[in-house]
């Protein structure tokens, strides 16, 4: 079986199930490196614009969330991750004030590692 293009640490699904709670369905852009260097980024639904410009990379599937999270990255950052699978994490410090889980004193970290001769696999085309 192929290996997942995006995983979650279980801090990170138990993260996604607290602010799913207070601020409904979520999403992830991937940051592209300006102000949180390359940071996931975390809002509700359909609240950041993806378009031509973006590839969905993942529906996560989190227990205790209704409805897939999906994660998504500019296909330009995509072409120079894709031999990369990807852990969303959470750590101690105060990330973006534009992703939820700036003000619980966390924020969302991705780890990558080199792909295995399974995965990442191929992702879809631009969104």
């Amino acid at each position: 079986m192929p290996t997942p293009v995006v995983t979650l640490t279980p801090a990170a699904a138990e993260l996604l199930r607290s602010l799913r709670g207070r601020h409904g369905p979520l999403m992830f852009h991937q940051s592209g490196g300006c102000c949180d260097g390359s940071a996931p980024m975390c809002y509700p639904a359909g609240e950041f614009r993806t378009g031509g410009a973006d590839v969905l990379l993942a529906s996560l599937v989190v227990e205790g969330v209704p409805e897939p999270v999906e994660f998504w990255m500019s296909a330009n950052q995509w072409e120079l991750w894709r031999h990369t699978t990807l852990t969303v994490d959470v750590v101690p410090g105060r990330g973006s004030g534009f992703s939820l889980e700036a003000p619980d004193g966390v924020r969302f970290l991705t780890r990558s590692r080199l792909a295995t001769e399974n995965g990442p696999g191929e992702v879809g085309g631009p969104g």
